[in-house]
């Protein structure tokens, strides 16, 4: 989307259009740096899924269980690691996060078997709990609300990008087997990890917390930074007792949720299981298969940044969520009807584009409507169910993997989460009407 045109197409303020660029190009790379990282290190496990069975003895539903289980600490701690970086700071907390995860990414090195596997994992979870919703409350009071599903876009652009580059580089790294009397998957579990600490103390020097913290902005813009992104939401709750309702009751949040968590179900599930999926295509060598396994990043990146330029032209939000939803579905199905190799891949990337393409938009459906105190709990919420998902994923995968054999039998999971994902939009568009309907009312009528 153009940072000169808002989301009816008006010419926005020149001074916040000016500020914005400015908040993109400074801003967002150092965002970007990070989220990369971290979705390196979450899903190169994926990579030495088969040589964790050849080497230690972990099977395919060892591995869904330990890929899950990053997931269900992240979860546990996502609600309580976003409530201190609200009031430690995000720029302090996103480098804690980077820096402790870093250091645990490379002591999956020394795992020996399942439950070394399980345990590195979990304390893996943990660590980067809060790490997405820290940089999405961030958006929140950066951003505007018509250029948030475009920053969103570039954020997320980091993922896709990790899954292009991080495969096959993830690929060469595990091609050092034997160097140092190491095996392939410690060599990239261990460079992966000291890179991630290295990138965290770059952080602290590089994140301004806030736009009044940029020295690359003038005070003019960077006042307007902040009227147009915190002052658009009136809810300014400092306390998170007695706003519970607020923060985490209210029926669009939940919904969102529950859509994120089937959207996490089936992109985490795909994303942790292309690399076997290639090689039961006959695809051999490391390099090879994670050269293969990345270009599922090339349709995740049309995702992100072709999605919210159309998005901007829907006035039904849910509709949009539908959609993207029924479209991952179909791809999926079609999917499971092809037996040929290079359409398979062909067609994984183009559920990609869907099912990446939903993540900005759903985020910026919520943050339209929370800020503050509110945005850092809600986020966390909506975020803490979807990663349920996350560990539902990888697990449903591995299950249907050990009962058929087949790598690729976890796309009916694919299949049945994308056609739930589309009755909840449904639900989302009734909840939406009614949470707006209520914010519309004077401030006499709702008391």
């Amino acid at each position: 989307m153009s940072l000169n045109e808002d989301s009816t197409n008006t010419v926005a303020d020149p001074l916040l259009a000016r500020a914005t660029r400015k908040a993109v190009t400074r801003l967002i790379p150092v965002m970007c740096l990070v989220y990369f990282m971290s979705y390196i290190d979450r899903t190169n496990v994926a990579l030495a899924k088969t040589r964790l069975d050849a080497d230690l003895g972990i099977s395919a539903a060892a591995y869904g269980l330990g890929a899950g289980l990053f997931f269900l600490s992240y979860a546990f701690m996502e609600i309580p690691s976003n409530l201190t970086m609200f009031k430690v700071g995000p720029r302090l907390w996103i480098v804690r996060i980077a820096v402790t995860w870093g250091v645990l990414s490379g002591m999956m090195m020394f795992v020996q078997g399942d439950r070394s596997f399980y345990l590195v994992r979990f304390l893996l979870g943990a660590a980067e709990a809060g790490l997405f919703p820290s940089l999405m409350y961030m958006v929140t009071i950066w951003f505007a609300q018509r250029y948030r599903a475009t920053a969103i876009g570039f954020l997320y652009l980091a993922a896709t990008i990790a899954l292009a580059v991080g495969s096959p580089l993830g690929g060469a790294m595990m091609e050092l087997d034997g160097l140092g009397g190491l095996r392939g998957w410690q060599w990239m579990f261990m460079l992966e990890g000291i890179l991630t600490v290295l990138i965290g103390v770059f952080t602290w020097f590089k994140l301004p917390e806030t736009p009044k913290d940029a020295r690359w902005l003038t005070e003019a813009e960077a006042e307007i930074l902040t009227e147009q992104a915190i002052g658009a939401n009136p809810r300014t709750e400092v306390k998170l007792r007695g706003n519970m309702g607020i923060a985490f009751g209210r029926p669009f949040i939940i919904i969102l949720g529950l859509i994120y968590m089937f959207n996490q179900i089936t992109n985490v599930g795909i994303v942790f299981n292309v690399p076997a999926i290639v090689e039961s295509l006959n695809v051999h060598g490391a390099f090879l298969i994670g050269l293969i396994s990345g270009t599922t990043g090339i349709g995740a990146t049309i995702g992100v940044l072709v999605i919210p330029r159309i998005y901007r032209r829907f006035h039904n939000e849910a509709a949009a969520v539908g959609i993207l939803a029924g479209l991952s579905a179909l791809t999926s199905i079609i999917y499971t009807m092809t037996s040929n190799p290079t359409a398979k891949i062909i067609l994984i990337g183009v559920a990609m584009i869907f099912i990446f393409g939903t993540l900005p938009v759903y985020w910026s459906i919520a943050m339209a409507r929370m800020s503050g105190l509110m945005a850092a709990a809600g986020l966390a919420f909506i975020n803490n169910i979807g990663l349920i998902g996350g560990f539902a994923g990888p697990y449903l995968f591995g299950l249907a993997e050990t009962k058929t054999g087949n790598p690729s039998a976890g796309f009916t999971v694919v299949i049945w989460s994308s056609v739930v994902g589309v009755l909840l939009a449904l639900l989302l568009h009734v909840a939406l009407r009614r949470e707006d309907a209520a914010a519309a009312l004077p401030a006499t009528l709702k008391a």
